[in-house]
């Protein structure tokens, strides 16, 4: 549910004002919208002309502002005007024009609205723990709490790799992980099935959306790896990047929350510019995305549990999230060629197609190692949201 604020200028009719609102009152209720108060977002119903003062008054500057104009009564002239001065405040927003209560279009891009806004709302009530701080090689994916928190939202809280050893057990007493063949011993899975069974605990202890792993230290310590935790972790919401890789955590905890996608981080190991393609591969992916799943080792190390999986034919969207201020995205979408089983790069492998220059865009103005790749195509709706919520406001272009 999401509350509709009507707007309106004192000059015009009463009477022709409350017409508007009875006008549209049904077709807002469809998608989920109220002229009463919810605990949803509020999105301002610009009735009439002269209103441009009241809306910035109303506006909540913590938010993006989303405007609903229709076509008459000079709606659509004050709406622009209010929001370009919400520009050249460092605001960002949108206006949502209707075309009349029976825009079935508009009505789905205000429902999309208002979804995009409670994920905005959700990201910035979430915490994510980062377990031991980034691999050091990571030097473009290190952003500081601060940033992190101003651009995207969640809070990054710190945890010593300690906690985890703490809690650690090699008996972990979970249900096992169902998968065919195996290269590893059941030592081994207990071992790593024991990072996962820790990491449930210090979620459960620290009241975590979300983890970020560095997981090499953990191969030194303790002799095992945190690939399987994580895979798992993240098929059951828990969203879980390895190497304390903060900004590809928060783009799966994006994903999931926007579209409801199962994410993969992933590195991009061999590209062809000329021919459009890129392999991905890494030992974390989550068992939902994959088949004939597979028990390996670890790829560098050639300890502990890595995933091994084949993933089936069909579309896909690859996203990086980087900048100074996390404010820059690229956003590819493809399509899945075939797995792919090389010796020489991590457990799990595949080679994507994706559309045309997105490879030599990612070699010539790169963000960053780590790839985040979704099922389905999905770019309109990603770089929608990122547009509203975290790209540079109008005034900072």
């Amino acid at each position: 549910m999401f509350t509709i604020t009507p707007i309106a200028s004192s000059i015009h009719d009463p009477e022709s004002v409350e017409r508007i609102v009875d006008e549209y009152r049904a077709a807002f209720a469809t998608v989920g919208g109220s002229l009463d108060p919810t605990d949803g977002p509020t999105l301002p119903f610009i009735l009439t002309g002269g209103t441009e003062a009241q809306i910035l008054e109303q506006w909540n500057v913590e938010e993006p502002l989303f405007l609903i104009a229709h076509p008459n009564q000079n709606s659509l002239p004050s709406s622009l005007e209010a929001l370009a001065r919400v520009g050249q405040l460092g605001g960002r927003g949108r206006i949502l024009y209707l075309s009349g209560p029976d825009d079935v279009d508009g009505l789905e891009r205000l429902a999309e609205a208002v979804h995009d806004l409670d994920v905005y709302r959700h990201m910035r009530e979430k915490t994510i723990g980062v377990v031991g701080p980034p691999s050091d090689w990571l030097v473009a994916s290190m952003p500081d709490p601060e940033t992190l928190k101003a651009a995207w939202g969640p809070t990054a809280i710190p945890i010593g790799l300690d906690r985890l050893y703490k809690v650690y057990t090699t008996d972990p007493d979970v249900e096992p992980l169902p998968a065919g063949e195996t290269r590893v011993t059941i030592g081994e899975i207990n071992k790593a099935e024991g990072v996962y069974r820790g990491l449930q605990d210090l979620v459960a202890g620290e009241h975590l959306d979300a983890l970020s792993l560095r997981c090499f230290d953990v191969i030194s310590d303790i002799d095992t790896t945190g690939c399987l935790a994580l895979a798992r972790l993240n098929d059951e919401g828990i969203i879980a990047g390895c190497e304390g890789d903060l900004v590809s955590t928060v783009t799966m905890m994006w994903v999931r929350e926007l579209l409801g996608e199962v994410a993969w981080m992933a590195n991009p190991s061999r590209a062809n510019p000329v021919e459009d393609t890129l392999w991905l591969a890494h030992c974390t992916v989550p068992p939902s995305l994959i088949s004939n799943l597979r028990l390996d080792t670890h790829f560098e190390s050639d300890r502990g549990v890595g995933m091994h999986g084949e993933f089936a034919p069909g579309p896909i969207t690859v996203i990086r999230v980087g900048g100074n201020d996390m404010e820059r995205i690229w956003l590819a979408e493809g399509e899945i060629l075939h797995p792919g089983d090389e010796p020489d790069l991590c457990r799990t492998q595949v080679e994507l197609g994706l559309e045309e220059g997105a490879v030599a865009e990612l070699l010539s103005d790169p963000l960053g190692n780590h790839l985040v790749m979704i099922r389905g195509h999905h770019a309109g709706r990603l770089w929608s949201w990122w547009e509203a919520m975290v790209a540079p406001a109008p005034s900072d272009r």
